[in-house]
């Protein structure tokens, strides 16, 4: 792998900078490197034209979990078995 490819800026963090030729070059590879959560910049003359970063994470909204969880129970029977019956029974096996 090229030595460019493992440049650091900050000693220690996971951001990294290129040129924009090797940018255009070297495209698969640095977005296997951000998608591993790396981020990078990418210079043109030196300076920082454009990032490569991660999508953000999308975090799940808690009470419509929760919502749609007791709407999926609804309905629903354990065929009249207590869930302490249907875990005694799943041991016996």
């Amino acid at each position: 792998m090229a030595d460019w490819l493992n440049q650091r800026v900050e000693q220690g963090g996971s951001l990294a900078t290129v040129g924009s030729l090797e940018a255009k070059t070297q495209l698969p590879q640095l977005l296997e490197r951000v998608a591993r959560g790396e981020r990078i910049t990418i210079t043109k003359h030196g300076r920082p034209v454009a990032m490569l970063v991660p999508p953000p994470v999308e975090k799940a909204d808690v009470e419509e979990t929760v919502r749609k969880l007791l709407e999926f129970g609804k309905g629903r029977s354990l065929g009249g078995m207590t869930i302490r019956e249907m875990a005694e029974e799943g041991r016996r096996f």
